[in-house]
Parts: structure tokens; sequence; C-alpha cells
């Protein structure tokens, strides 16, 4: 693997609650990283305007709002969300099919396949453990119920998922070689693993078949953010 396209695999992780915060961040990333994730607080305080700072210094978005409501709702939501022109957004797949075929189906009839965003399905939290699951009444292991939602989701017209690197290659093997994967609960192998609970390395993960690699605090709380990326860059690079 090169190294562009090592960089373009990854997504920062805009963890932060002000748009001085984006713009500082986006003129210091952009062009080292592949992408920018806004999500729930940042796109709560700021709102579009968080998406606009970020294309204004040149990058792309995730949008990683987690959409889960009525499907004409959601729908509604990623129209809205393409209007804004993120590359990424997500829903929860735990929504159900209806939700995520009619969120499909207008996103597809409204924008060309050049324009639209890939719409994603957030499978299982990568914060959550087989006794998060027990707890909300699921008994299926965690593997199990992530294969079942990503072939949910493919079937109901989603371009991915978002899920544990943990469970790329059996996500790969169920739903084929041109479904996106996008991972968090990455650390490259100088970082700690905060709330993370099923980790993987950025080369573990490119391995396994990973599409993007979400990656927040290992970068924004580095001394020096850009040879942090760099040095993902590194390990991702190193055995590929």
């Amino acid at each position: 693997m090169i190294r562009d396209e090592a960089k373009n695999k990854i997504i920062f992780a805009l963890d932060v609650d002000s748009l001085k915060a984006v713009d500082s961040w986006a003129e210091k990333l952009s062009g080292k990283v592949g992408m920018f994730k806004v999500g729930k607080e940042l796109f709560t305080t700021a709102g579009p305007a968080a998406v606009e700072a970020v294309k204004q210094h040149g990058g792309q978005v995730f949008l990683d709002l987690k959409y889960h409501d009525i499907p004409n709702t959601v729908a509604q939501a990623m129209l809205a969300a393409g209007r804004l022109g993120v590359k990424l957004a997500n829903l929860h797949a735990l929504g159900g099919p209806e939700m995520m075929e009619k969120a499909a189906s207008e996103v597809r009839k409204q924008f060309s396949d050049a324009e639209r965003p890939r719409l994603l399905a957030v499978t299982i939290l990568t914060s959550s453990t087989q006794e998060t699951l027990k707890a909300v009444g699921i008994e299926h292991p965690v593997e199990q119920m992530v294969v079942r939602l990503a072939k949910l989701a493919k079937e109901s017209g989603m371009d991915g998922v978002v899920a544990s690197p943990l469970e790329i290659e059996a996500i790969r093997a169920a739903c084929g070689p041109d479904f996106l994967i996008v991972t968090p609960g990455v650390r490259p192998s100088f970082a700690a693993a905060d709330d993370q609970k099923r980790i993987m390395t950025p080369l573990e993960a490119v391995k396994a078949g990973a599409d993007y690699l979400v990656i927040g605090r290992p970068i924004a709380k580095a001394a020096d953010p850009v040879q942090a990326v760099e040095l993902i860059v590194d390990e991702m690079t190193a055995g590929v």
C-alpha cells in the first residue's frame, strides 16, 4: 500500500465543541488525512456550519449522527446530509429494514451516484460488550449480531457499515469486497485504548479489510498531531 492510499483511509474524529477548533484542526490536517468526522457533540453545538468549515479547508466529511427514527424522518435527515455535501452519513441498523430502505431509496432518487453521500449502517457500537447486549435483551453473540445487521444493511441498500475492527473479516466474507467497512476502535501501537473495548492497530485493521479507520484521540492528544498521523501511516504501510 502506498502512503497516499493509507492516508486517505484515515478519518480524523473532530471531537470538539467549537467552530474555532474545527478551523484549527481542518487547517492543520487537511491533506494529511482522508476525511473528518463530525459527530453529535460538534453538530449539536455548531450545526451545518461545522461541515462547511471543514469543506472550506478542502476536507471531506463523515457525518456521524447515527440516525434512528421512523423511516420518513431518517430519510429526510439523510437528504439533508446529502445537501450539505458530506461524503459519508450513517444510521443505526437496529432501526430495521424499512427505515434503511426508505433512506437509501430517497437518497438515490434525489442525487446522482457521483454526488450522493455513501450511506452506512452502525452495527454494534465498539464500546459495547456481550454484557451490554444482554442488558438490552439481545442474547446473540456480538460477532453474530454484527454480521446479521451487516447483511440486513446490504440487503436494505446501504453502501456499508460502521463496525468494530474485530468483525471486519466476518463482514467482508458475508457482504463481499465492495461493501464499505468503516472502523472505529482503532488504536495505533503508541496510543492508549481509552474507552474502546474491541480494538485493533491500524495495520491489523487494514489487513483485515477495513476501508476507513476512524481515529481521534491518538492524533488529537499527540504532542505533534501531524507527526502522529505520519506514524499511523507508517504502521499501515509497514506490513502491507
